[in-house]
């Protein structure tokens, strides 16, 4: 698989073993059920969804590791301290015109008197990683 088309086999094995480690870990084992979940539910979605899934999942990794992966309402979510903090709402779910990247109200997005808590993805792009990246940053306090 390429980057566009989700995980390589050596991401996919690195996050098993990750897995694996968290569930070895006092109280890891639901940290590492909810990884492979996840995981589970991204090879499973649709193009569109699962390029945007991955691409999600490498940002959360790479700027706020910290943040746990699990599955809410069934779509790819991260939490911290039991809170989801950032999910994802997909198209092949809801049926839309595009995915949504949401945080909920642990994330630090305030900004003013209003601030944007959901963001249109219509498909995944360096300026939408990048953007990504940005706003899990200030979500975290980063």
């Amino acid at each position: 698989m390429t980057d566009t088309e989700g995980f390589s086999q050596a991401e996919l094995q690195a996050m098993k073993e990750r897995a694996a480690e968290l569930r070895a870990l006092k109280g890891g084992k639901k940290k590492g059920d909810n990884l492979e979940a996840l995981l589970a539910k991204i090879d499973e979605l649709p193009s569109g969804d699962k390029q945007i899934a991955v691409a999600l999942h490498q940002v959360v990794t790479e700027v706020a590791p910290d943040l746990a992966p699990r599955l809410w309402y069934g779509m790819p979510a991260y939490e911290k301290d039991g809170d989801v903090v950032v999910f994802l709402q997909l198209t092949s779910k809801f049926d839309t015109r595009y995915s949504t990247l949401g945080f909920n109200q642990g994330a630090q997005l305030d900004d003013g008197e209003m601030w944007p808590t959901h963001f249109a993805i219509p498909a995944i792009t360096d300026g939408v990683k990048d953007r990504m990246r940005a706003l899990l940053r200030k979500a975290v306090g980063g």
